[in-house]
């Protein structure tokens, strides 16, 4: 077999610094060249159960994916003795057959962190992880609590969907938190521990069954309740920075406590039980002008016949009723 190497090569003198081997199909990496300027060292979508030890070599690595392989947990366990490649900043490791975090206290400059899509029960071993993290990624695991998180003040986005977390807890050290993913969990009371920086929040398809418990976070921007049990929309009014607002296949009877925010461009309610379009004028006031996009199909209010003339003529600027565009 030849020697695979990167096929993008600036200029005939310099050595590529990015190889990428995405599904490549190979078992190992024997018939590939891995030259000392690397700096990027793609492997996902592989065969590859064993680290080829010449990867301990790349002293210029700074970001490395193993994502989507055959790696079990002795298979990534000789990255903790690889300091050469200490000052790697990204280590992908989704979709594989893990069962435990790895070991990566060496990489003390580590930036971003995916475990996700393996078999990890626990985030015992997260505390060895460097505080300068940014961005971690442990989403569809069996994860059952949110622990050893506390020294990632650095931390921007976090995602744990798709778990089997039941609280929300450990986040106040998180101050500098922009995106918090817990989709697909058993969460069934919203406890941000004051997160007021944060921008995307979503807790789809949870337990919950109320919106209280951000009212603190005024610097929201994006917020996924989807596919809950909540009967009621409030504690939203002082989230005047809201662009996006989810809110389908819940309880709800009717549009409430929105009536402040001025920046909102899309509001999803379809799959509740709102009866009547009668006031939405009044529960919308601040941001009918604003608003580009609103799903409400699915809801006994939709089986008046003139529901997307009444809702253009609230909203002069939308775009998209339901599945309808407008121009």
């Amino acid at each position: 077999m030849d020697s695979i190497n990167n096929p993008t090569v600036e200029d005939d003198e310099s050595p590529p610094t990015i190889l990428d081997l995405t599904s490549h199909q190979l078992h190992d990496l024997d018939s590939v060249d891995l030259l000392p300027s690397l700096t990027e060292l793609d492997l996902t979508a592989n065969r590859l159960s064993r680290l080829d030890p010449r990867i301990a070599r790349l002293e210029n690595l700074k970001k490395l994916s193993l994502r989507q392989n055959l790696f079990d947990d002795a298979g990534v366990q000789p990255l903790s003795t690889w300091h050469v490649i200490a000052d790697l900043e990204e280590l992908v490791l989704r979709d594989n057959q893990l069962k435990k975090l790895p070991d990566v206290s060496i990489f003390k400059r580590l930036l971003v962190f995916d475990v996700s899509f393996n078999e990890i029960p626990t985030l015992e071993g997260l505390s060895k992880v460097s505080n300068t993290l940014k961005e971690l990624y442990v989403s569809k695991n069996e994860v059952t609590k949110m622990e050893e998180i506390d020294h990632f003040h650095a931390l921007q986005i976090l995602e744990l969907g798709s778990n089997k977390l039941r609280v929300m807890e450990n986040l106040q050290n998180l101050t500098n938190l922009q995106e918090l993913w817990l989709g697909r969990n058993r969460i069934k009371t919203v406890h941000l521990c004051g997160l007021k920086c944060i921008k995307k929040i979503s807790l789809q398809s949870n337990r919950l069954t109320s919106m209280i418990g951000f009212e603190e976070c005024v610097a929201l921007e994006e917020l996924y309740l989807s596919h809950n049990g909540i009967s009621k929309m409030e504690g939203l009014s002082a989230l005047v920075n809201l662009r996006v607002l989810d809110v389908s296949s819940n309880k709800l009877t009717e549009i409430s406590d929105i009536e402040k925010l001025t920046k909102l461009e899309d509001l999803w309610l379809n799959d509740n039980s709102i009866a009547s379009l009668d006031g939405i004028a009044e529960a919308v006031a601040g941001s009918r002008q604003k608003l580009t996009t609103i799903y409400i199909e699915r809801n006994p209010c939709v089986n008046s016949p003139n529901y997307v003339t009444t809702l253009k003529e609230i909203f002069p600027n939308v775009q998209q009723i339901d599945s309808k565009m407008f121009d």
